[in-house]
This record gives structure tokens, C-alpha cells and sequence, in this order.
């Protein structure tokens, strides 16, 4: 099967697509599988033979999940993967923000020290540090949004330095709650932890309840001199209060990994803007983490029909207990599942073992038969009416 790879993905990852089962190719071609970082697929087609697709990272937006869900492609992503990387930029940030170390740096490249001794020097320095004093996070409030696997960590981090962690997540699960640490303050909404916190620091996904969240009515909950860190994604955040908030200095800083044109022109006159060009998950260890889940489970969905970590269908697993495999999606609509169990039995098809997983309004079947099926039967099922894909794993 031929897996168009769209951008720069690790090796280790595209090993895991073994030449016997797979080709990975970059031309145009009609592919069963894609594998991408940040590729734009937004006015994405999906072509006859397109059955997966995987984002080495844990945003999807710059694919047509509706797209796909019509047409029964899966879509995965790989949370957790980068989330170190990201932890870590955030810490950064937090001490950053409040310490102007950068312009520290910046005004050291342009000292002259043409005809000057080492103490000459030394005294004009100390004469500088005055201008660069900034204030230490230790002892500070830190409020995290959003508490999945980039937010638990930075929470945990933030308080081995001694500062006190507020924390809201309107996803919050059991098991998540139970693995936070008990010194954690939670709270139970996010408007409490704007008005709790010296920092905010945003870890939520980009959804259409999500977009612009973060506007005027929040800002002006937030701390007077506070900090605003993104490093989730920019539509979160309405840049336009963000900005009118610098500008009267109720926002002391604003940190994010998402430039735009107003902020980049910001960045040449202000201070108050810090703006990275979304090295988040920029390591050499996060882009291999990514690729190795990503390509893992497109491969294990292709071969298997099993999948883990999809945007738009449920996880299925099952284990392998016939000859043969069959793997369907569909609408979740009542009298779909019988009419796939008829089909399969009016073509004397013997099922040993039928999973069916819902999300919403998709769904997807696992059945596993020790008969021959043959393209007739797989074009059979493909024409049920609400079956949105049909194919044989083995």
C-alpha cells in the first residue's frame, strides 16, 4: 500500500512502515494512508483508495476532519507525544517573561569594547543590570487551562520551583484527577482561575466552542500585570483584545508560539509581545516520538483495522481470531449492523467475532470470519446504505 509522506518525518518513524507492506512515496498519487506535521489539508478531496491519515502532533486543524468522516477516513493524531517539548518551552517562557534576559543578551552584542579593559567593561555592565531587574516565579501564581498531558506537566513543574498552581479543565477525567498532585488547586471554572492567577498558560485544543475564548470579557478578569502564555493555538486567544490589553497595561506580557503580522509589527516597538515561530515541539526527541506514533498506528489500522487516538472515530481493538478481517465505517444509525449481518450471511459468510464502537454520529466494525471474502462481498457491504467504507484487513 502506497503512504504519501507530506512533510519532514523522523526515520524512525517511516521504518515502522515496513517495505513489504508499505511504500512511502512523496509524488502525487491516489495513497491509502498519509502521514503529515503541518501540511495543509484543509481543502482536502478524499481520493478513492484514502483510508487514514496521521498528524505526527496533536493539533488537526489543518485537516478536513468533516471531509474524511464523510467519506470513512480515519484521522489520528498523537497526544502526549510532544508534550515534554512543550512542557519545557512553556517553563522557558514563564521565567522569560518576567526576566528580560533576551534584550540582556542583545545589548551585550552591540557593547563596545574596542580600547576598553575587562574592568571598564565590567563597570558599564553593572551599570546596565539595573534596566534588565525582573521578578522571580517562585511563590507566584500559576493558573494552567486545560489539564491533558502538556498542562499535568507544566502544573507538576511549576510547583517543583515553588509556585502555587491554579487549575480548571471543563474535560477533566477520573483518571487524570487521581494523578494530579493533591497540592494542585482546582477549581471549577476558568473565570476563578483568571482572577487566582499571575500567569495563565493556555493548553486546550482548537475547537469551534474554543475559538477566540480567551477575549475582552476574560482579559478583564486577569490580574493587572499578569502574564498570557499560548502555546496551544493562536485562534484561541482574539488577538485584538489581547493587544488592547497590552496597550492600556493590564497585561504585562504576552507569550506565544503563533505569529501574526500585528504582533510581528508589535515585537519591532514593544516590549510586552514575546513570539516564537511555533517551536513548541521543535526537538529532535518530540519530532521522533511523533513519528514513531503516528506511522505506528496508521500501520496498525491499515494491517489490523484497529485504532488508537483517532479524532473522529472511537478506538477499537480486537484480537486476531479468524483467517480473515473485515473493517467497516459507517453512520451511527439504528438497522446498520443488521443489514451488514445479512449481507455477510446471504453470501454464506460465517462471523466469529463482530465489535461495533460508536462515536457521535460515526461508527466502525471489526468482523473476523474464518470464510473467504472476496471484492464482491467487500463491494456488497460498501453499497449498504450509511456504510461509508469497506475493505478486507486480511
Amino acid at each position: 500500500m502506497k503512504i504519501k509522506i507530506l512533510n519532514n518525518i523522523a526515520k524512525e518513524g517511516l521504518d515502522i512502515l515496513d517495505h513489504e507492506n508499505f511504500q512511502t512515496v512523496d509524488e502525487d498519487v491516489d495513497p491509502s494512508g498519509i502521514v503529515l506535521r503541518s501540511h495543509d489539508l484543509t481543502s482536502l478531496q478524499v481520493s478513492k483508495n484514502l483510508i487514514g491519515i496521521a498528524r505526527a502532533g496533536a493539533g488537526t486543524n489543518n485537516i478536513n476532519i468533516n471531509e474524511c468522516s464523510k467519506h470513512g477516513v480515519v484521522v489520528f493524531n498523537t497526544p502526549g507525544a510532544n508534550a515534554n517539548a512543550v512542557k519545557e518551552m512553556v517553563i522557558c517562557s514563564l521565567i522569560l517573561s518576567k526576566r528580560d534576559l533576551v534584550s540582556g543578551n542583545k545589548n551585550l552584542d552591540m557593547l563596545v569594547t574596542e580600547n576598553k579593559s575587562d574592568s571598564e567593561i565590567s563597570t558599564e555592565i553593572e551599570g546596565m543590570k539595573k534596566i534588565y531587574q525582573g521578578e522571580e516565579v517562585k511563590g507566584k501564581n500559576l493558573g494552567v487551562i486545560g489539564l491533558g498531558a502538556i498542562g499535568s506537566m507544566v502544573a507538576e513543574q511549576s510547583m517543583s520551583f515553588g509556585m502555587k498552581v491554579n487549575a480548571f479543565d471543563p474535560g477533566l477525567t477520573v483518571d487524570t484527577a487521581l494523578r494530579l498532585p493533591s497540592s494542585l488547586k482546582r477549581f471549577d471554572t476558568m473565570e476563578e482561575v483568571l482572577q487566582n492567577s499571575d500567569f495563565v498558560s493556555l493548553h486546550l485544543p482548537l475547537t469551534e466552542k474554543t475559538k477566540g475564548l480567551i477575549n475582552e470579557s476574560k482579559l478583564k478578569l486577569m490580574k493587572k500585570n499578569s502574564v498570557l502564555i499560548n502555546f496551544s493555538r493562536g485562534g484561541i486567544v482574539d488577538e485584538n483584545s489581547v493587544i488592547k490589553f497590552l496597550d492600556n497595561q493590564h497585561l504585562h506580557k504576552y507569550v506565544t508560539d503563533f505569529p501574526t503580522k500585528d504582533l510581528l509589527i508589535r515585537i519591532n516597538t514593544k516590549k510586552d509581545v514575546m513570539i516564537f515561530p511555533h517551536l513548541g515541539a521543535s526537538t529532535k526527541e518530540s519530532e521522533v516520538n511523533c513519528a514513531v506514533m503516528a506511522c505506528s498506528q496508521l500501520r496498525d489500522f491499515i494491517l489490523e483495522g484497529t485504532i488508537t487516538n483517532s479524532v473522529n472515530f472511537p478506538n477499537i481493538i480486537s484480537e486476531k481470531i479468524g483467517k480473515h478481517r473485515i473493517f467497516i465505517t459507517n453512520k451511527n444509525e439504528p438497522g446498520i449492523i443488521s443489514k451488514i449481518a445479512e449481507s455477510l450471511a446471504t453470501n454464506k459468510i460465517n462471523i466469529l467475532e463482530f465489535v461495533n464502537k460508536s462515536r457521535g454520529n460515526l461508527a466502525c466494525n471489526i468482523i473476523d470470519t474464518d470464510d473467504r471474502i472476496d471484492d464482491s462481498i467487500v463491494s456488497k457491504l460498501e453499497k449498504i446504505s450509511g456504510v461509508t467504507n469497506a475493505r478486507l484487513c486480511y
